[in-house]
């Protein structure tokens, strides 16, 4: 079993980690990461890569993810999905995940940000057909090769830890390939390839 943070439509490399291991942890009792996949993911808008952010309202310090609560003031909701909409409205599969993607921009305010979360892990799962044991932890605990730190945008050595193949992005003849971007990326132009793909990239030692 390996333990993941909670991550909003995570990266490729995250998804990678989920294809490959059949009992997954996620983290539900560590102190909330700012600037982390936890509630931001990034996408290839037509201006190169584009940061989406889910905005939380405050805090207690050292408060854990379980009670970080997302905030509702702007309408968030409807920037992100225009966002993801244009920067992937000519890709080969958006119509066919579109409905169910729209639908977390659309429905009811979920509260908790580690709830959103998971509907959207699930959500990718079902559509890309992948069926891990899912559960959440009850306690802390360290982690030899901690993946909820090596799985972190301001990680470094996060795409050096991974050798991801090349495919075919909508905006890349602008910007050329850029990879590790959300799962969001790789299902809309890969569709059903999505699975073939993540089993494709290779894990560095």
């Amino acid at each position: 079993m390996i333990t993941l943070a909670s991550s909003y439509w995570g990266p490729a490399s995250y998804f990678k980690m989920l294809s490959m291991n059949e009992q997954i942890a996620i983290e539900t009792q560590e102190h909330f990461i700012k600037q982390s996949f936890r509630n931001r993911c990034q996408i290839y808008g037509a201006n190169g890569p584009l940061n989406l952010s889910i905005p939380l309202r405050k805090w207690k310090n050292n408060a854990p993810i379980n009670q970080i609560k997302i905030s509702y003031e702007d309408n968030w909701q409807q920037v992100h999905w225009k966002s993801i909409e244009s920067s992937y409205r000519a890709s080969p599969f958006f119509e066919f995940y579109e409905e169910e993607i729209k639908s977390f921009y659309q429905s009811a305010e979920i509260e908790s940000l580690l709830e959103f979360n998971q509907k959207t892990l699930f959500c990718i799962l079902n559509l890309i057909k992948l069926k891990p044991n899912i559960s959440e932890t009850d306690r802390f605990e360290k982690q030899e090769r901690d993946w909820r730190i090596i799985l972190q945008p301001k990680n470094k050595g996060l795409n050096k830890a991974f050798q991801f193949p090349k495919y075919i992005q909508v905006f890349e003849d602008k910007h050329g390939f850029i990879s590790n971007l959300s799962i969001l990326d790789v299902l809309f132009n890969l569709g059903p390839q999505t699975s073939n793909y993540l089993n494709s990239i290779a894990i560095n030692n």
